[in-house]
């Protein structure tokens, strides 16, 4: 088996403009978003990553997506933006991966999916967890929080989702967003206090 040209692992959070719970997760994703559209912001933190010979190690990054209101029929609009303190090999090396072009779950999205790529940006990425919640900022694309839903067992966990088909995780904790604003790569998108969907988990990723 050849060796892979890079591998991650790390945290990773969304938040989308579906009403909880987005129905694409659960649907495989065939069924209707609940609005026009399904706006999503996707960011990562990677705290051990490699591509070649360079360190990926406590860099982030972000997808930005709008898919049209089943996912599954592609066409989507598709963006990346890469952490700003990269230094010039990892901008060259983590860019190639978000735009897809380095394959992994990226490339599957960017070949099979998107119809309006917008390219990469680089730019300071605030990735915050704290407990269960989780927070995002990124200056003029991106901003949201999201808290996670906590089970009512008393196991102090959240609900999850498992076995699903998502790109970041086959298990994902469910959350619900007191904000969610986009304004980058030409899209617009401001909600606040809706209470809309969010995710994270854990991810690991190698192409």
């Amino acid at each position: 088996m050849p060796q892979a040209n890079w591998t991650m692992r790390g945290e990773y959070m969304e938040s989308c403009n579906c009403d909880y719970l987005c129905p694409c997760i659960y649907t495989n994703p065939q069924g209707p978003a609940t609005h026009d559209h399904c706006i999503a912001v996707m960011a990562f933190r990677i705290d051990h990553g490699q591509s070649g010979a360079t360190s990926l190690d406590g860099l982030k990054f972000a997808l930005v997506i709008r898919s049209q209101r089943v996912m599954a029929d592609g066409d989507w609009i598709f963006a990346g933006v890469v952490d700003a303190a990269a230094d010039p090999a990892q901008r060259q090396a983590l860019a190639a991966i978000v735009a897809g072009d380095a394959g992994g779950p990226p490339g599957f999205i960017r070949h099979n999916l998107v119809g309006d790529f917008r390219g990469v940006e680089f730019k300071p990425i605030e990735f915050v967890t704290d407990g269960f919640r989780r927070q995002l900022k990124i200056a003029d694309v991106a901003m949201f929080e999201i808290d996670g839903v906590l089970s009512r067992n008393r196991s102090g966990e959240p609900l999850y989702l498992d076995n699903t088909g998502h790109p970041a995780s086959r298990r994902l904790a469910l959350a619900q967003a007191k904000e969610l604003r986009v304004t980058g790569f030409g899209l617009d998108l401001a909600l606040s206090g809706r209470g809309n969907n969010g995710h994270f988990a854990p991810f690991a990723w190698s192409g």
